[in-house]
């Protein structure tokens, strides 16, 4: 299990005067799936990129932290949590390739680097494409091997930032069976982003709440759709919100 715990605590974030984020505060749990929901505008993507040390609060704190320390803001944690946008980011270089980047960054030894590359690509599914140009996969497969280089890495943190947006069913049930081939295989703590109500009732075990810029309900993924505590959580888990 991930041996990393992250506390966010009152997260203010304000663009041109427009606050984003307003005394957002809570514990991520290590090892657990935690889904983080709302409407589009709310914060969701920003709270990601803060709690990834992408961006920086303009009030609170992001802490990580395990049983006995508190991890400063430093190259090594950045080795320690990984994300992956909606659009992979992919370079115009092989799959395999691609799979390995992070890795050789990292000086990881060749016969390692194969290894770890191989086990990927096998898990998403994309071995027998390993020395085709990733810039010729599909939208689907651009995203599984997105995660395959994102799993290579064995973060004890994994952000994901809308991982299905604008997948079909098929490959939206292809990458979420790969999250919960990774948890379980890996065991990081995974916080993500997405629109799918369905989605987050499938993969989470505990559900954030964002409403206009603040936190305000959350709890256990059963619990939490089937009874929440606040009324706007409600009216958008039952599609009574129009946004």
């Amino acid at each position: 299990m991930s041996e990393l715990g992250l506390t966010i605590k009152e997260i203010k974030k304000s663009y041109n005067g427009k606050v984003v984020l307003n005394d957002c505060s809570f514990v991520f749990d290590r090892g657990k799936t935690h889904v983080i929901i709302g409407p589009n505008g709310s914060g969701k993507s920003t709270l990601l990129r803060i709690s990834a040390l992408l961006e920086y609060p303009d009030e609170g704190k992001v802490i990580y932290h395990d049983d006995y320390k508190t991890f400063e803001d430093n190259v090594e944690l950045y080795r320690r949590i990984t994300l992956v946008f909606p659009k992979g980011g992919l370079f115009n270089i092989t799959v395999f390739k691609n799979a390995a980047y992070g890795l050789k960054l990292r000086r990881i030894n060749k016969g390692e680097v194969e290894k770890k590359v191989e086990d990927a690509l096998r898990d998403v599914g994309l071995w027998e494409k390993r020395n085709q140009n990733a810039l010729t996969l599909s939208t689907g497969e651009g995203q599984r091997l997105a995660l395959a280089r994102a799993m290579v890495l064995n973060p004890d943190v994994l952000f994901l930032d809308e991982p299905t947006a604008s997948l079909d069913p098929r490959n939206t049930s292809i990458i979420e069976e790969i999250i919960s081939n990774i948890k379980r295989r890996y065991m990081p703590t995974i916080i993500m982003v997405t629109h799918n109500m369905f989605q987050a009732q499938r993969l989470a075990d505990s559900v954030i709440f964002v409403y206009e810029g603040q936190i305000v309900d959350g709890g256990p993924g059963n619990k939490f759709f089937e009874n929440p505590t606040d009324e706007r959580a409600y009216k958008f888990i039952t599609g009574q919100m129009v946004y």
